[in-house]
């Protein structure tokens, strides 16, 4: 991955973006306080805007379409997946050049588009993902802590990835991405698996720095929810991409502790004439349990390469 620091971007490239065929779409869940400006700003640097509607309860639809957006409704709240996928769809069947996502509730700052567009309208990346810089951004320290346990995760399953900021929500993709990759994730993991994806297509990727703020209400998740929605899916995604990495060390590990419980058993038999029937029951059940985990992995990582398209 290549980063670019953070620069202004002078203003003929500025007309340059507005005259391309620029999508920027912004998932919304009851986001009317903030979405009118959002839309506003982000007119500045596209050809269209779209807002996704994911159920609202308030007048973001409403407000949206008064600043100008395309307006694409759920019935429902179906999730930023859906929402994304939404998005997808609209940007493949109007032949847009490149499509950037954002999010309505101003944590994004949407001046910062032309810096992601830049890459990928000069053909230099093909997937340009905004990055928040610990510290600098403000963002505060137990959501740092849960952004780089998310990170490493999504390392581990595109292997030796060095994953900056893997849940950034502000992200632009070229004419090509949209084309290669499916999104099909319903939840907030959708943007783990967009970057999975990209990596394990071979498209380009260079990291921006963007700004990003704190200090704004209408999150609609708390982040303790968000981050375990997230895990869980990144947990589904690493058993199904690697899955002789995730049946194989779970396997393992219970194996092993069966060892270690048999050992005991063992020793307690021997040290105090007591034979433990639960203890080997379990050394049992656990040893059979790992060995299957095992096999599974195996057999599965086996399909996984029959089945990879040459």
């Amino acid at each position: 991955m290549l980063r670019n620091e953070v620069t202004p971007i002078p203003a003929v490239l500025r007309r340059a973006f507005t005259e391309a065929r620029i999508l920027v779409a912004i998932p919304a869940l009851n986001e009317g306080p903030t979405i009118g400006s959002v839309v506003l700003k982000a007119r500045q640097f596209a050809s269209e805007v779209v807002v996704i509607d994911d159920g609202s309860s308030d007048d973001t639809a409403e407000t949206a379409a008064l600043a100008g957006a395309h307006v694409i409704r759920h019935a429902r709240n179906l999730g930023k997946g859906m929402a994304i996928r939404s998005a997808w769809l609209y940007a493949r069947e109007k032949d847009h050049e490149a499509l950037i996502l954002l999010d309505g509730d101003h944590q994004h700052d949407p001046t910062d588009i032309p810096r992601l567009l830049e890459p990928i309208l000069s053909g230099k990346a093909d997937v340009a993902l905004g990055v928040r810089w610990g510290k600098t951004s403000g963002m505060p320290a137990y959501r740092r802590v849960g952004k780089r346990v998310l990170d490493y995760v999504t390392a581990a399953i595109v292997k030796n990835s060095a994953v900056t900021d893997s849940q950034c929500g502000f992200r632009g993709f070229s004419r090509r991405a949209l084309e290669e990759l499916e999104p099909t994730e319903n939840g907030l993991v959708i943007e783990s698996q967009m970057l999975v994806e990209a990596l394990e297509r071979r498209l380009r990727i260079t990291e921006i720095n963007v700004k990003a703020r704190y200090d704004v209400e209408g999150s609609t998740y708390p982040p303790s929810r968000h981050g375990l929605e997230v895990l869980g899916g990144l947990v589904n995604l690493v058993s199904e991409r690697r899955p002789l990495f995730f049946f194989g060390i779970s396997g393992f590990v219970i194996t092993v502790g069966a060892g270690l419980l048999g050992i005991y058993t063992v020793q307690l038999y021997r040290n105090e004439g007591v034979f433990a029937v639960g203890y080997a029951l379990l050394v049992i059940f656990l040893g059979l349990t790992g060995l299957l985990a095992m096999f599974t992995g195996i057999v599965l990582n086996s399909i996984k390469k029959m089945t990879r398209p040459l």
